[in-house]
């Protein structure tokens, strides 16, 4: 396991997902005292899977229809799942900088028990890109292997260019 946190870090183990929310989310349970906790993967996104407000703004800024961002959504979902289906054991890797979103979850790198990081292996896939909206250590290199995925027409690329 190796991330390049510049900053402080909190680590979280004994964890196993529970359920995968979308293609940047996860519920994990705590083993311990099994309670459950919403993630949110640290510099990802993907798309969303249901209309809101955030499916409205990515609709004007990439000029992608709602029903295709909402399939798109459902693939990288779908993806995710495979990567990590229920009852995964994972460690969670926080940065000091950036611990909490807007909406009470958790900011986090999620990693396999095989070391492998969650949020990269998205990107690098191209189920989901890089997302700046918090302070992510992680940032440059996650925009070079997305790019690397949109020339490969990895993932998502494969059937839209942007979204």
């Amino acid at each position: 396991m190796y991330i390049n946190v510049k900053e402080q870090a909190i680590i979280k183990t004994h964890l196993k997902v529970a359920k995968v929310v979308d293609g940047d989310g996860i519920i994990v349970t705590n083993l311990f005292n099994k309670q459950e906790e919403e993630i949110r993967l640290l510099g990802i996104d993907a798309p969303e899977l249901r209309m809101c407000r955030k499916l409205n703004q990515d609709e004007r800024e990439t000029h992608i229809a709602g029903q295709l961002l909402m399939e798109l959504g459902r693939k990288a979902q779908k993806f995710m799942i495979s990567v990590v289906p229920p009852e995964t054991n994972i460690t969670l890797i926080q940065e000091e900088q950036s611990q909490i979103d807007a909406y009470g979850r958790t900011l986090a790198y999620v990693y396999l028990p095989d070391g492998r990081c969650l949020n990269e292996i998205m990107i690098a896939e191209g189920f989901a890109k890089p997302y700046n909206r918090f302070f992510c250590s992680e940032l440059p290199k996650y925009q070079l292997l997305s790019s690397t995925a949109k020339i490969k027409q990895k993932g998502l690329f494969s059937i839209v260019q942007n979204w």
